[in-house]
């Protein structure tokens, strides 16, 4: 290949670590997202970006509801030591499958309604996964969720909006069982952490504005009540 044919000089070794490598995969429900609507992984990203700047420089990190990890090595990046577990046995394969040695992350299959995750954790964080517990199964889930946080720890977590039901598709309807609207979000953290912070969140932008036009809530929490 000439020069001309070669494009740009600076991508040469980036171009040549990918072919030694092999292209980076997709797991699971990334590649669903990716298929059937693209622009979906955007959204996903950006809540990810957001707990790794909240989270930043924490040592020991714990995702609840990992699905196939694809996004998880966002956080990796932003602290030391990063665990994730998901429900599903098959997303936690597909999650090992494609997991890099770049940003090592341990993967386990967990039900945080059976009981809590051994060891201790400075940072807990679950995106997309309080909607899926039932009302009823909601004071477990989170109890079991934040047994193991450090006294001084830190809690993200990110759901849809019950306002964003309206224009949901049936697919995520079906799953969504616990939506709701952000001053009730704010009001369930309150009952165990002294400090809650929330957050709106429409497409990718992170914001403060109305809540009730969010289509997406963020709760960032601290100081683990007693």
């Amino acid at each position: 290949m000439d020069e001309q044919q070669a494009g740009e000089p600076q991508y040469r070794d980036a171009i040549a670590l990918i072919r030694g490598l092999g292209p980076q995969r997709l797991g699971l429900m990334s590649a669903w997202a990716y298929y059937d609507d693209p622009k979906r992984m955007v959204f996903t990203l950006a809540r990810y970006k957001f707990v790794a700047k909240m989270i930043e420089g924490a040592e020991s990190a714990l995702e609840v509801g990992c699905a196939d990890g694809f996004a998880s090595r966002i956080v990796a990046q932003s602290v030391r030591r990063l665990k994730a577990v998901d429900f599903d046995a098959e997303f936690v394969a597909s999650a090992r499958e494609i997991v890099s040695p770049r940003w090592p992350i341990e993967f386990d299959r967990h039900d945080m309604l059976a009981g809590p995750v051994a060891g201790s954790f400075d940072a807990i964080y679950s995106l997309d996964v309080l909607e899926h517990i039932r009302v009823e199964d909601e004071e477990r889930f989170l109890a079991n969720m934040i047994a193991p946080l450090t006294a001084h720890g830190t809690v993200v977590i990110g759901m849809p909006s019950l306002q964003s039901q309206a224009y949901a598709s049936a697919h995520s309807k079906v799953g969504h069982v616990n939506c709701k609207d952000q001053r009730d979000f704010k009001r369930v953290m309150q009952r165990w952490f002294h400090n809650v912070f929330m957050f709106s969140m429409n497409d990718e932008v992170v914001h403060t504005g109305y809540h009730a036009m969010a289509h997406y809530n963020i709760a960032l929490a601290c100081g683990k009540k007693a």
